[in-house]
């Protein structure tokens, strides 16, 4: 989210006194609409700093980390997930490996990450498999320690709001 002028115009509009003049009640709302301000800037700072903050509201990540590429749970989750492209496309999913210390795009746009950034951005267990489904709104949907069904994921995601609108729009 961009802070801009038009913006900081809209919210600031109702003050049609100066917040200092006694009895208008302008006072306690500038300092709301400033503490908002501060918090808006804020978010918007936080996730241009998230690894994962160019898939916000278009895709949802779903990133599978592991100690080693010989890991029997990512060679699992990998062998769940092989023949899905169509059904990940569909709900707009990426695929994010993470093995050791590289990171990469598993599915879609091919693209590399900072392993250790994203790691602990996703407070991933140093050391263990983990599966974390990332929902379009940035919020961790989904975390599990064992490699997580197609079906499973699946339905999760049909259940959500945002994907509900989605297969009712197409």
């Amino acid at each position: 989210m961009t802070v801009n002028k038009d913006m900081v115009n809209k919210m600031l509009k109702p003050l049609t006194k100066p917040p200092h003049e006694p009895g208008n009640g302008n006072a306690a709302r500038g300092v709301a609409v400033g503490a908002g301000i501060v918090a808006a800037a804020a978010v918007a700072t936080g996730a241009a700093a998230s690894p994962l903050a160019d898939y916000a509201w278009a895709h949802r990540p779903l990133v599978i980390s592991a100690p080693t590429a010989g890991d029997a749970a990512l060679a699992r989750q990998r062998a769940l997930l092989a023949g899905e492209a169509d059904a990940l496309a569909e709900r707009d999913m990426v695929v994010i490996e993470i093995v050791g210390d590289e990171a990469w795009v598993a599915s879609g746009e091919p693209r590399s990450f900072a392993a250790e950034a994203l790691g602990r951005h996703l407070r991933l267990p140093p050391g263990g498999f983990a599966a974390v489904l990332i929902g379009k709104d940035t919020g961790v949907k989904l975390r599990s320690n064992d490699p997580v069904s197609p079906t499973s994921l699946f339905a999760l995601i049909d259940r959500m709001p945002m994907r509900r609108r989605e297969m009712s729009e197409r």
